[in-house]
């Protein structure tokens, strides 16, 4: 998928999302999107469509939304729990210091407070956050980070390497030994976190149902 500006929202999506879930057999779904900052919802209002829509559909399993921050709307995030997913994922994706040359557009704290806004709406949703490590953080940043998510209530969390995605994209300052990615798991299990995935190709939704 290239960068551009999106399409008109297509309305049809979310029923034909149930059909393909109804078709693959599927037995837990994670559901996520291109950002829509464009729209007034952020996109919140197709989420919930999608969720309700697969539901409709007879689906008796699992639903994850991985959601973008909404520039920190709680009316969007109210629009997400309206439809009751199993979980409500939102990345950190790296640490604070590394924002701005990484997520320019995005803000530490605000993406923190969707993960407390969630909780502070209904305190029982599942909640699941993510980053991804070798662009020249600090053992220290990263047990900092992990200890800000964990702070939230956040009950799942995952850790992978980061892979360039392009030639053009920021590289890779390092990889990470399966020992490291070990390592993090068990800082991030001390804090208090359910269940956390940590591997060089683990990503949110990789081993998804695992986190149950």
């Amino acid at each position: 998928m290239k960068k551009g500006r999106p399409a008109l929202v297509d309305y049809g999506e979310p029923s034909r999302v149930a059909e393909a879930v109804r078709m693959l057999g599927m037995d837990y779904v994670v559901i996520t999107s291109v950002t829509r900052d464009d729209l007034p919802d952020g996109g919140a209002g197709i989420f919930r469509e999608t969720v309700e829509e697969i539901r409709r559909a007879g689906f008796n399993g699992r639903i994850e939304v991985l959601i973008p921050d909404f520039n920190g709307d709680e009316r969007a995030i109210e629009t997400i729990l309206s439809a009751s997913p199993d979980v409500v994922s939102h990345n950190i994706e790296t640490v604070q210091r590394l924002y701005t040359v990484l997520r320019e557009k995005a803000d530490y704290n605000r993406s923190l407070g969707i993960l407390k806004n969630i909780k502070k709406l209904n305190p029982i949703q599942k909640t699941k956050s993510g980053m991804m490590l070798g662009l020249e953080e600090t053992e220290q940043e990263i047990t900092e980070t992990i200890k800000d998510v964990s702070v939230t209530a956040c009950d799942f969390f995952s850790i992978g390497q980061y892979l360039a995605p392009e030639k053009i994209s920021y590289p890779v300052q390092r990889y990470l030994t399966p020992e490291e990615f070990e390592y993090y798991k068990e800082k991030a299990l001390d804090v208090g976190f359910l269940h956390v995935e940590s591997g060089v190709y683990v990503r949110t939704s990789y081993n998804a149902a695992a986190y149950f």
